[in-house]
């Protein structure tokens, strides 16, 4: 059996470095994934929503793999994701991010043609799954990117008939009660990575041990702060710094939200570009408004951070 990463702590949800043109770049790739080390992030999830999977071709998607797998130099693990409405597709891009040593791979339901039963998924997933059998598999639930909201706990039930190298899933949703459910079931067999930002109080409280996000690229040290007081049982102060991660949320959105965040690591030396359409990219004026807002909101400080304290998410 194909083991699980037992990842502990922040995953980055990685951002794909373009051009102004919207022609990937990928020179950057090594610092950006150093800065997330020296940040305490502990993993990165490559190619996902954040980085834009979707939007590139399957020759740009390997070459954004293996970059990100060369700057990890196996400091942290590196999860590709390569899920594709095509499964002929997905289940290449499986065995080259098996070839060129990823430590997991994941995938989204197709999304297009929709699976109508939780048995038509499993299959997808494993055909996704066996081009890259000696690699822990994730499952990425994200119904409201995707529109496939499958019985979680029918799915995990059934995966020994589909998927032997399943691992567990990245859950992005808002559906606490699903996430324990899925975390607790089968002996606690499938690791189970918690995927709302704004919302990791809620899944710490339930059992989570590691995250997958976004604005961890951007916010770590508001984070590691939340985790930290969980730990030590301080519910107050963790529900404190979760609300500063609110508030960020709440300033990131009132622009395209990726490349407000791509902006923001521009403020650390690390040029990452606009983003590729259909997202939108900031228009004039907009990086100077979001770097006002998060100063009136009292957040700059923790964005511009760069020594954050060394935590890990643990149940102890």
């Amino acid at each position: 059996m194909v083991k699980s990463l037992q990842i502990q702590g922040l995953v980055a949800a990685a951002f794909t470095p373009m051009l102004p043109g919207g022609e990937v770049e990928l020179s950057v790739v090594p610092a950006y994934v150093d800065h997330l080390v020296r940040m305490n992030i502990r993993g990165l999830y490559v190619l996902g929503s954040t980085g834009e999977g979707a939007s590139l071709s399957g020759a740009e998607r390997k070459q954004v793999a293996e970059a990100y797998v060369s700057a990890a130099r196996g400091r942290i693990p590196v999860i590709i994701q390569v899920g594709h409405n095509s499964l002929v597709e997905a289940a290449e891009l499986s065995a080259h991010a098996q070839q060129i040593g990823a430590d997991a791979i994941s995938a989204f339901a197709p999304s297009y043609f929709k699976c109508e039963t939780v048995d038509c998924l499993l299959e997808c997933m494993g055909q996704i799954a066996a081009g890259a059998p000696d690699l822990p598999f994730y499952y990425y639930h994200a119904p409201g990117f995707t529109g496939v909201r499958p019985d979680l706990i029918e799915m995990l039930g059934k995966a020994d008939r589909y998927i032997p190298n399943l691992a567990g899933i990245k859950f992005t949703d808002q559906r606490v009660f699903e996430f324990q459910s899925c975390i607790e079931s089968f002996d606690g067999r499938y690791e189970v990575l918690w995927g709302c930002d704004e919302m990791l109080l809620s899944g710490l409280s339930v059992g989570a041990r590691a995250a997958v996000g976004s604005t961890y690229n951007v916010a770590a040290p508001i984070y590691h702060q939340v985790i930290e007081a969980t730990r030590r049982s301080d519910f107050q102060a963790a529900s404190d710094w979760q609300l500063k991660s609110v508030r960020l949320v709440e300033v990131l959105v009132k622009f395209p939200i990726f490349a407000a965040m791509k902006e923001i690591l521009g403020w650390h030396g690390l040029p990452l570009g606009p983003c590729r359409l259909p997202l939108e990219s900031l228009k004039d004026g907009q990086a100077k408004a979001l770097r006002e807002k998060l100063e009136e909101a009292d957040l700059l400080k923790y964005i511009l951070e760069t020594e954050p304290k060394d935590v890990l998410v643990s149940k102890d």
